[in-house]
């Protein structure tokens, strides 16, 4: 009788961008690494009080780390539309209630509704989502340059956050 040895080799799969990221705010720090001002964002996160959180932007770093403190009436699903951004990385953390979310990727997007808006870093799109799921208080969402999305689905009125980070 031969006996087969069978040796597995593990091998790691480095991604240059990595995709949308949808996680608990307790498990925020295995994606620090991710760009230089994560934990700093993160900090912020989780050392915020949303009863006293004044809206408007927190900067944390100059044209690099802003903290957006929203409270925005949601839209219904067919009013949403995508958004793409080429210089920041969106993190959006609700913090009054649960917030629905579109995603597709951007490569596949066919219908932009109107030229990039350089100042404000966006530009929108009326394509279907691909993909849709909701966030609640005490997670996050993180959009790379390469994942358009659309939030604030739902109804009612949301607080939340929305940070801005400088790509790496």
């Amino acid at each position: 009788m031969t006996e087969l040895a069978v040796t597995l080799e593990w091998r790691f799969l480095y991604i240059e961008f990595p995709a949308m990221i949808i996680a608990s705010v307790a498990d925020a720090a295995r994606y620090e690494k991710l760009n230089p001002l994560f934990t700093q964002a993160f900090d912020f996160v989780r050392a915020a009080d949303p009863a006293v959180l004044e809206p408007g932007p927190h900067v944390l770093v100059e044209d690099a780390l802003v903290v957006m403190v929203n409270e925005t009436a949601m839209k219904a699903p067919e009013k949403a539309r995508m958004e793409v951004h080429n210089k920041f990385i969106d993190i959006h953390v609700p913090l009054s209630r649960d917030e629905r979310f579109t995603w597709k990727e951007r490569a596949a997007l066919e219908k932009p509704s109107e030229p990039f808006q350089e100042e404000k870093d966006a530009q929108h799109y009326d394509d279907a989502e691909e993909t849709s799921f909701t966030v609640r208080p005490g997670q996050f969402a993180v959009f790379f340059p390469e994942d358009a999305h659309a939030g604030c689905i739902g109804e009612g009125v949301i607080r939340k956050l929305v940070i801005k980070v400088k790509t790496a």
